[in-house]
C-alpha cells in the first residue's frame, strides 16, 4: 500500500505567482511524482448557458467553483486512485471536452484562488501557503496574461480588474490569509521562502 501523498495548496490573488512556485516545487522533486492541479480546472461547466450568460458570471467569486467536484477528485487522488481530471476552455468560458487522466503521486499541488477560503478543501491539505503580491503588481501580469494566453481585450480585462477582481480579492481571498502556514511574498521570485520550503517538504516525503 502506498503512503498517502502530502498535499500542497497555494491560495493567493489573481496573477500572484502561485504556477510559479507550483512550477519550482514540481522542479526541485525531480526524483518523485508530483501532481499539479489548477482550482481553475473546476469552474462550473456552462454548457447549457448562451456565451451572453456566461459573460455575466463573477468568475472571481467561490460560487464559479464546482468545488464539489474538486474535493471529489482530490480525495480519490488521496485514496491512491486515479482521476479524470476536466480542463477549462477560457475562450468560450465553460469546461472543455477534454479531461486529463491523472495517477496519484508522492506529492499534490493544488493552486487556486479560494484554495484556503473553503474550509473542506483546506481540511484535506498538508501544508498551506499563501502568495502575497501587491496588488499592481498582480493586475500588470493578469492583463498581459489574459490578453495574451486567453484572448481577452485590453478594455475588458481593466473593466474586469475594476469591477470584480479587486472587489473579491479583498472579500474573500486576502482575509483566507489567516489560515495560511507559510506567507510568500513576491511568489516565485521568493528563493529564500521556496528554499525553506523545499527543505520542509523533503523532511516529510523523505
Amino acid at each position: 500500500m502506498q503512503n498517502k501523498p502530502l498535499i500542497i495548496g497555494i491560495a493567493g490573488g489573481s496573477a500572484s505567482g502561485k504556477s510559479s512556485i507550483a512550477k519550482k516545487l514540481e522542479a526541485a522533486f525531480d526524483g518523485k511524482k508530483v501532481i499539479k492541479i489548477k482550482e481553475d480546472d473546476y469552474y462550473n461547466d456552462q454548457k447549457d448557458m448562451t456565451m451572453q450568460e456566461r459573460l455575466l458570471v463573477n468568475y472571481d467569486h467561490p460560487f464559479a467553483f464546482d468545488h464539489k467536484f474538486l474535493i471529489e477528485q482530490l480525495t480519490s487522488l488521496i485514496d491512491g486512485n486515479p482521476i479524470d481530471k476536466p480542463t477549462y476552455d477560457y475562450v468560450n468560458n465553460t469546461r472543455s471536452e477534454v479531461t486529463e487522466r491523472i495517477e496519484s503521486g508522492d506529492v499534490i499541488i493544488l493552486e487556486g484562488l479560494f484554495v484556503l477560503e473553503d474550509e473542506e478543501i483546506r481540511k484535506l491539505l498538508d501544508i498551506k501557503i499563501f502568495v502575497d503580491t501587491p496588488p499592481d503588481v498582480r493586475f500588470i501580469r493578469r492583463l498581459k496574461r489574459d490578453v495574451k494566453e486567453r484572448g481577452r481585450s485590453i478594455d475588458s480585462v481593466i473593466n474586469q480588474y475594476l469591477n470584480v477582481v479587486r472587489l473579491m480579492h479583498d472579500q474573500f481571498i486576502e482575509p483566507s490569509k489567516k489560515y495560511a502556514d507559510l506567507i510568500i511574498p513576491e511568489g516565485g521570485h521568493n528563493v529564500v521562502a521556496i528554499d525553506l520550503l523545499i527543505t520542509k517538504i523533503s523532511s516529510i516525503i523523505n
